[in-house]
């Protein structure tokens, strides 16, 4: 129902902030593994309630889109009480997880899970759910900071906004898909005010900026060549992800979407993992 495979896309991002922090901290050994372990449970478990309330608020829909009709929920495979069991369960291990950390992480908890559930409304009244959306996942690293830190950093924050913009991106990429129907039903998008032709150098010109906070980033933190070669190859592989879709070829999208992503993030997190590791 809710893709789990798809954590790939923020978690490197969570893992990085944490070991900007890590290293910020001055290589601190206390814990460190402990902590690693419990961000990635609030990972995990965070994303499968944002994405589990997602499929609940919006099954009636999905059932009207040739696209996501064969959904769990609109398919009848899944109850809809299991799955407000599902969001119930792993709410309960999203704070739990977060008290494990620090205080700060567990009084910012309820703050994190209202966001990731009222992205699922913002698609019924502003075409800026995309940047909603990104905003969710961009979370991710300033939450690893403030997991391994007690407090946060604003140099972080470049972080956010480079996964936001990131994420945005891809995601508009993927709602062209549904410019039609969001259009017949009333939705709203970037791609349904703007057209795909506009949304798709929406979508290039949200990369450029997540290009320019990474490169913004590995100078407030004054990291070495490896983490520069990481800003490089994210570069061709966004590059190469916009050569994918075209607005008179659409065929394309999952191979952008899912495959190139994945492939940024993970990538990613190797070259600024290794080069933190190495200095």
């Amino acid at each position: 129902m809710i893709k789990f495979e798809h954590s790939v896309f923020a978690l490197p991002f969570a893992l990085t902030g944490a070991l900007l922090a890590w290293r910020d901290g001055g290589f601190f050994r206390e814990g460190l593994w402990s902590k690693l372990g419990w961000i990635v449970v609030c990972m995990v478990s965070a994303r499968s309630v944002g994405m589990a309330f997602n499929r609940l608020l919006d099954a009636e829909i999905d059932a009207q889109n040739p696209r996501t009709k064969m959904r769990h929920l609109p398919a009848g495979l899944l109850s809809r009480r299991f799955a407000w069991g599902f969001v119930a369960f792993w709410s309960f291990i999203f704070v739990m997880a977060t008290g494990q950390l620090n205080a700060l992480c567990m009084q910012l908890a309820p703050v994190v899970l209202a966001i990731l559930m009222f992205y699922s409304y913002t698609k019924r009244f502003t075409a800026m759910s995309h940047l909603v959306l990104g905003f969710c996942l961009g979370m991710a690293p300033a939450g690893a900071w403030i997991a391994m830190r007690g407090q946060l950093d604003p140099r972080i924050l470049l972080l956010t906004a480079a996964v936001t913009m990131w994420t945005a991106g891809f995601d508009i990429i993927y709602a062209c898909q549904d410019y039609e129907f969001d259009s017949h039903a009333g939705l709203f998008s970037i791609p349904r005010r703007f057209g795909i032709v506009g949304s798709l150098w929406i979508s290039r010109g949200l990369h450029a900026g997540m290009l320019v906070c990474l490169s913004m980033l590995g100078a407030a933190f004054e990291l070495g060549t490896l983490a520069w070669v990481g800003v490089g190859a994210v570069s061709g592989l966004l590059l190469w992800e916009h050569k994918l879709v075209w607005p008179a070829d659409l065929s394309r999208v999952d191979a952008a979407f899912f495959t190139m992503n994945g492939y940024v993030s993970v990538i990613f997190f190797v070259f600024w993992a290794s080069d933190i590791f190495w200095k």
